[in-house]
């Protein structure tokens, strides 16, 4: 007698300057999951926002198509009794041919995807999905807020200011003079809602920091302009867990440019890990543990990979930033450090499967209706 397969649905690509890593990631899941116990429906989404599914998904985000044949527009829906993907007419409206779906796995990056969007849509879908839920997602992106809250929790972060596009278009000289009075040279820039480096400057004198204000308010509406470090260690964890997760080995990343830029994570081929991290017991437990408070600290559930900084000169500890949907290939850090924790890529996966829908069945234990006295409302 066989069993029937769980289908898993592998959601990719989206609006964001991650599309690419994002399809990497999802293409290194669906190669690793057991196709003898799982059924695969990959489910791309397009840079124009456009949702397709089926095995040449990745063929027409790689390609860019922009002309898709209709039988391959499928979308999941929002209606909770439908729990999977609906086929899209020609004319846009959806037709009652449901594919029914266990679980999703979102493998979206950045904007549109990491950020408590796609979750609320899951969530509504009332599907079972891999990952932190829709506030802690949110959150975790916007590296402004997120800030705010590790600092309520006690937890250690580099001094920073933060401002809106508008703000800097309608008074960049008063903006300038506040970053003067706080923070001092060497300053990184960073769009407040994006990941994977995209975006990021280092700037060592006015004219540098201008730059890169420029350049990140490319990307996002608000900028965040923080106190950099001269050439700190760079050490990355992984987080495993729902209401009780553990802590990987920590790893530390050598990048090969001046810091650990996109270029350095995805296209040379000189950046180093050392995994486990040269670190000592004590300075390995107190990552750990600042890590796990991070996730508790946003409320976060499935995995999230949460990045420090030591500087070299004092040997103190900086929270940099915590992702809840960390890159996936198969040289990203995250499953790199679970494997060196003796949980092998696939073996992690099927866990996050597993912590996906025992999420999903607590929260089916809360109450969705609530019965008054008296029927007032009709």
């Amino acid at each position: 007698m066989s069993i029937k397969k769980i289908r898993v649905g592998v959601i990719f690509g989206g609006r964001s300057g991650e599309h690419e890593v994002s399809i990497v990631s999802a293409e290194s899941i669906i190669n690793a999951l057991n196709k003898d116990k799982y059924e695969i429906v990959p489910i791309g989404i397009t840079k124009t926002g456009k949702w397709i599914a089926g095995s040449n998904a990745f063929e027409v985000l790689r390609a860019g198509t922009k002309q898709i044949l209709p039988k391959y527009e499928k979308m999941v829906t929002p209606d909770a009794t439908k729990k999977g993907l609906v086929q899209m007419s020609s004319h846009g409206s959806s037709k009652q041919n449901i594919l029914g779906l266990d679980v999703i796995i979102p493998v979206v990056h950045g904007p549109s995807g990491e950020d408590g969007t796609l979750q609320g849509l899951l969530e509504l879908a009332d599907i079972p999905y891999v990952g932190a839920g829709v506030l802690s997602s949110s959150v975790a992106m916007d590296k402004v807020v997120s800030k705010q809250l590790f600092i309520q929790a006690g937890l250690p972060v580099l001094s920073c200011v933060s401002f809106l596009r508008s703000e800097w278009q309608l008074n960049r000289n008063k903006i300038l003079a506040s970053i003067k009075k706080s923070l001092k040279y060497p300053i990184f820039v960073k769009p407040a809602n994006l990941g994977s480096s995209v975006g990021i400057g280092l700037a060592k004198d006015q004219r540098s920091l201008i730059s890169a204000i420029l350049e990140a308010s490319r990307y996002d509406r608000k900028v965040l302009v923080e106190q950099g470090l001269t050439r700190p260690r760079e050490i990355e964890i992984g987080v495993l867990g729902n209401s009780r997760p553990e802590a990987s080995v920590p790893g530390e990343i050598i990048p090969c440019n001046e810091f650990y830029d996109y270029d350095a994570k995805y296209i040379d081929e000189n950046s180093k890990a050392i995994i486990p991290a040269k670190l000592s017991k004590s300075t390995t437990n107190k990552i750990k543990k600042m890590a796990i408070k991070a996730y508790a600290t946003i409320d976060c559930s499935g995995m999230a990979r949460v990045d420090f900084l030591i500087d070299r000169k004092t040997d103190e500890i900086y929270l940099n930033e915590i992702n809840t949907i960390p890159g996936f290939t198969s040289i990203s850090m995250y499953p790199i450090l679970w494997e060196a924790s003796g949980v092998p890529y696939s073996k992690l996966i099927d866990k996050l499967i597993k912590l996906a829908i025992e999420r999903f069945n607590d929260s089916r234990q809360s109450l969705t209706s609530y019965k008054p006295k008296k029927n007032w409302y009709k």
